[in-house]
């Protein structure tokens, strides 16, 4: 065999909507080439970020399963597509493509199987029962379907080893953060509040983050009307899918923390770029996170952040930003106000010691070097294994 040869590695990922999942894997995919050929599986749609691959050139086959109805029974589709396509390595993503995709790698005979975590699993009550009953059946399994388990947080892995997953399979790399994207521009700072029609100098608080129980939106609304209370001049911006305020439940929330008129929900934004560095403070509200790519993003933007001590939030933040207890809105909006009380300057050293905290930590460059030596050591122990 060529060992030159670059190796081929199919993604097979539940689906390509907007997430954080679905953003990792187009973050890191087109870094891998030349060394890795990749080709990614959507059981479901192609999605927005399958049309994003596609464009930076990577293959993208949507088998267009129900999203409700993820089961066995297409099963050989997917068995005929990873045959297709002949990997070295079949590298699943998320609960329900772990399993599918696991066995069809195994049925496909695919030399080496890699699974991957990017859920905490901290919070089960706040899943849909089909992904419990999925994550049960991915530990009873874990011994058997997946060579190794690539898991993004250290949270994650020690959570899912406590479910039973096996804790001998576990490799953690975190999330990857480009720097050359996500970047401080002060120019966005008076050009986003025009845009969202607040005061140049108003100071802006954010959370952006799907609408989803774990994202605790209601936590976020409660802590803004505690700090509009006390600091009428704040304003709050949040973006993601499904956070308008059309959707009836934000808006009750926004009214009862009396913060209809100081706040802007923008839905799903492609533009993120720009709106993260126009911020004085990021938030997260979240009562479950494996590794949260908001609060990365935000860091690099030299922003500095207020994040609950979920997943490995706290540990990405270390001392340039605040730590506050989940499901606990007195502390966030205490620490909210703590760090827009500090002066400019000292506001601004804070969110410099963040952006080199993502350089020296998370740097995509780097990350994606870490997801080439994962695969290349799933391969040459297989080598190792049939020259043995």
């Amino acid at each position: 065999m060529n060992n030159s040869a670059p190796i081929r590695v199919a993604f097979v990922i539940s689906g390509l909507e907007v997430g954080g999942a679905e953003s990792v894997l187009l973050r890191i995919v087109p870094r891998l080439t030349p060394h890795i050929d990749p080709e990614v599986i959507s059981l479901t749609t192609v999605g927005p970020i399958g049309e994003q691959l596609q464009d930076l050139g990577v293959p993208v086959h949507a088998l267009g399963m129900p999203a409700s109805i993820l089961s066995i029974a297409h099963l050989p589709n997917l068995v005929g597509q990873i045959r297709a396509f002949a990997p070295d390595v079949v590298q699943t993503v998320m609960y329900h493509a772990d399993l599918l995709g696991g066995i069809a790698a195994r049925v496909a005979k695919v030399p080496a199987v890699a699974w991957s975590i990017h859920n905490s699993a901290g919070r089960l009550d706040a899943m849909k029962r089909s992904t419990r009953i999925t994550i049960s059946a991915c530990a009873y399994t874990s011994s058997r379907i997946p060579d190794r388990i690539m898991c993004c947080s250290e949270t994650a892995r020690r959570n899912h080893i406590a479910l039973g997953y096996d804790a001998s399979r576990f490799d953690v790399i975190p999330n990857g953060f480009d720097l050359d994207v996500w970047r401080p521009d002060l120019s966005m700072r008076s050009a986003v509040r025009a845009e969202l029609g607040f005061e140049p100098d108003a100071p802006l608080v954010g959370l952006f983050a799907r609408l989803d129980p774990q994202k605790d939106h209601a936590g976020f609304f409660e802590a803004a009307g505690r700090l509009h209370r006390n600091r009428p001049d704040v304003r709050f911006v949040l973006a993601g899918s499904g956070v308008t305020d059309s959707d009836p439940q934000l808006s009750e929330w926004a009214r009862r923390a009396g913060v209809t008129d100081v706040v802007r929900m923008l839905g799903l934004r492609d533009d993120l770029q720009r709106l993260v560095p126009s911020l004085d403070l990021a938030v997260l509200t979240s009562i479950g996170e494996a590794f949260p790519n908001a609060v990365g993003e935000a860091m690099a933007c030299g922003v500095p952040c207020v994040v609950t001590d979920v997943g490995d939030a706290a540990a990405m933040v270390g001392d340039t930003g605040r730590i506050v207890p989940p499901n606990n809105p007195e502390s966030g909006a205490a620490a909210w106000a703590e760090v827009l009380a500090l002066t400019p300057e000292a506001r601004s050293a804070l969110g410099v010691a963040a952006r080199d905290r993502v350089s020296k930590l998370y740097e995509m460059s780097a990350i994606a070097g870490r997801y080439r030596q994962f695969y290349q050591s799933l391969k040459s122990r297989n080598d190792t294994g049939r020259d043995g």
